[in-house]
C-alpha cells in the first residue's frame, strides 16, 4: 500500500487497534492513541531508514487497513494484548519472541497477588507444582506501559502486588488506598478483595459493560439495604471505569517512537547523632511501588557539625551529577521551608524545573503539613506522607549501619 492509497481511508482520531493485511490475513496488529495519526506514521518517505527494513517491507505487502475503536487508550492496550494471543500475527512475531512478551499473573493466595512476568519467567514459575495462578494474561508487547496500566486499575480496583507485599505490611497499603479498608469482620475484607481480583479479571478479559452491570447492581442493593458507604464505593468505582483517566498512559504515547519517562517520586532525609556519623538518603517510588534497588546513601563530605539544610543541599548536589538517573517529577524534602528553599536553589541553580515539596513533622515526628503546589500535594499527600515515612525509615537504619560501623573500626 502507498500514500495515495492510505489517503482514501478515513480512519477516526480516538484510542483503538488497527489491522494492517493483505487478503483476509492480518500482517500485524498494534494500538494507538490516536487511530489517524498512528497508522499515518507508517506512510512516510524515509519509512526504511524511522523503521527499519522489516516494517517497510510489511507495508509493501499489505493492502488493507482496519480498525476498531475503545472507550480509552488503556482498553485499547488491553485488546490488543487479546487479538495478538488470537492471531498471532506474522510481523507481531517477528517484532518479538514469546518470551519476551510480558503478561500479567494473579497468584492463588488467599489474598492474591499481582505481578508482571516475562515470558519465560511465567513458562518456569508454572513448571513448578506450588505456583500456580488464577489467570494470566498476555501478551503485553511494552513492559513500560503494563505497569501504567496496573496503576491505573489499582486505583478503581486495589490489589497487592507480589514485589513488595513481603516487605510492607496491610495497613501501608491501606494508607495509600492500594487495598480496600477491612469491613466489620476479616471475611467482609477477604469478600471485598476477591472481587476486586475477579473484576480486575473480567477487565483483562475485556468485559467491562459486565463488571459495570455487576457494580450497578450491587451498588442498588447496597442502597436498598441502607448500607450507604458501600453503595458510594461502588458509584465511586463504576465513575472511575466510565471515565478512565489514563493521562499517564497517553504520556507513554503508543504513537510515539521514544516513550515519556515514567513518573516518579524521590523523597530525601538527613540522619546523625549530634553531627557525628552523618547519612543522606534518597528513596523512589514510581507511583505504584517503592524501588529499593534504586535507594541511595550518600555519607555527607562537606560538613563538621550538624546542619540539616547544607547537608541537604550537598545530597541533591551530588545526585543531580549523576545525568544517568532518571529525574524525578516530584522531590520530597523532610523539614520545613528552610529545607524547601535550599533544595530549589539547588535546582534553580542548574537551570532544573522540578517541584520541591516538604513535609513539616510535629514533636513526635508525625506529619502535621505539606508545603508546595497545592495541586501535588492534593493529588499526592497520602503518597508523599508514605514516602517521606520511609525515607525517615531507611535513613535511621542506614545511620545507625555507620554509626556500628565506626565503633567497630575504634
Amino acid at each position: 500500500m502507498n500514500l495515495s492509497q492510505y489517503k482514501k481511508i478515513t480512519l477516526p482520531q480516538t484510542p483503538g487497534v488497527y489491522f494492517f493485511k493483505k487478503g483476509n490475513t492480518i500482517l500485524y496488529i498494534g494500538k494507538a492513541t490516536n487511530l489517524a495519526n498512528r497508522t499515518k506514521s507508517y506512510f512516510q518517505e524515509n519509512l526504511m531508514e524511522t523503521r527499519g527494513p522489516i516494517i517497510a517491507k510489511m507495508i509493501e505487502e499489505i493492502d488493507t487497513v482496519e480498525w476498531k475503536e475503545t472507550d480509552s487508550v488503556l482498553e485499547a492496550l488491553i485488546l490488543e494484548s487479546h487479538l495478538i494471543k488470537q492471531h498471532q500475527p506474522e510481523y507481531n512475531t517477528k517484532e518479538k519472541d514469546d518470551k519476551s512478551y510480558n503478561y500479567v499473573a494473579i497468584g492463588s493466595e488467599d489474598f492474591p497477588t499481582i505481578s508482571i512476568l516475562r515470558g519465560k519467567e511465567l513458562l518456569l514459575t508454572q513448571s513448578k507444582k506450588e505456583n500456580k495462578f488464577l489467570y494470566t494474561f498476555g501478551p503485553f508487547p511494552h513492559r513500560d506501559q503494563l505497569q501504567v496500566a496496573l496503576g491505573i486499575l489499582r486505583k478503581i480496583f486495589p490489589f497487592y502486588s507480589q514485589k513488595t507485599i513481603k516487605k510492607y505490611s496491610k495497613e501501608f497499603y491501606r494508607q495509600l488506598g492500594l487495598i480496600p479498608s477491612p469491613g466489620e469482620t476479616d471475611q467482609n475484607f477477604r469478600e471485598e478483595y476477591r472481587k476486586n481480583i475477579d473484576y480486575l479479571a473480567l477487565f483483562f478479559e475485556g468485559k467491562k459493560k459486565s463488571i459495570l452491570q455487576k457494580l450497578k447492581k450491587e451498588m442498588n442493593e447496597a442502597a436498598q439495604n441502607l448500607h450507604f458507604e458501600k453503595a458510594m464505593i461502588r458509584k465511586r468505582q463504576i465513575d472511575a471505569l466510565v471515565h478512565i483517566q489514563d493521562i499517564a498512559l497517553l504520556k507513554r504515547d503508543f504513537d510515539s517512537v521514544s516513550y515519556f519517562q515514567e513518573f516518579r517520586m524521590e523523597a530525601y532525609d538527613i540522619a546523625h547523632t549530634e553531627g557525628k556519623s552523618m547519612i543522606g538518603v534518597m528513596v523512589v517510588h514510581n507511583g505504584r511501588d517503592f524501588r529499593s534497588d534504586e535507594y541511595r546513601v550518600f555519607k555527607i563530605k562537606s560538613l563538621q557539625k550538624a546542619n540539616d539544610t547544607a547537608a541537604l543541599a550537598e545530597v541533591l548536589e551530588r545526585r543531580l551529577e549523576h545525568k544517568e538517573w532518571q529525574f524525578p517529577t516530584i522531590i520530597i524534602v523532610d523539614g520545613g521551608i528552610a529545607q524547601k528553599r535550599r533544595a530549589e536553589k539547588v535546582l534553580r541553580e542548574r537551570n532544573i524545573k522540578i517541584p520541591v515539596i516538604a513535609v513539616v513533622k510535629d514533636e513526635r515526628h508525625k506529619a502535621k503539613a505539606l508545603l508546595g503546589q497545592k495541586g501535588l500535594i492534593q493529588k499526592y499527600e497520602k503518597s508523599i506522607i508514605a514516602i517521606n515515612n520511609e525515607s525517615h525509615r531507611f535513613a535511621i537504619s542506614q545511620h545507625i549501619k555507620k554509626r556500628s560501623k565506626e565503633f567497630l573500626q575504634r
